[in-house]
């Protein structure tokens, strides 16, 4: 009974194998794809310059400020 037990997994592991090997090659395209796409919606290029961004970041976060100011001042 022991031999055929070890014939048995021996073939089963062998095909194993195979489907393994194909489902990793496709598990490893399937992440490069996933990868490249979520790379290309990352950081969106709007043509200005790294001070042109930091001066219109600059302003964007003080009219938050200003409105959250505005907002804690109001009563309720």
């Amino acid at each position: 009974m022991g031999p055929y037990l070890v014939q048995g997994a021996a073939s089963q592991s062998s095909a194993g194998v195979v489907a393994g090997g194909n489902q990793r090659e496709l598990a490893r395209q399937k992440n490069m794809k996933k990868q490249t796409d979520t790379g290309k919606g990352k950081r969106r290029d709007d043509g200005l310059s790294a001070a042109a961004r930091k001066q219109r970041d600059s302003e964007i976060m003080q009219q938050k400020q200003k409105q959250a100011s505005e907002k804690k001042e109001q009563p309720k």
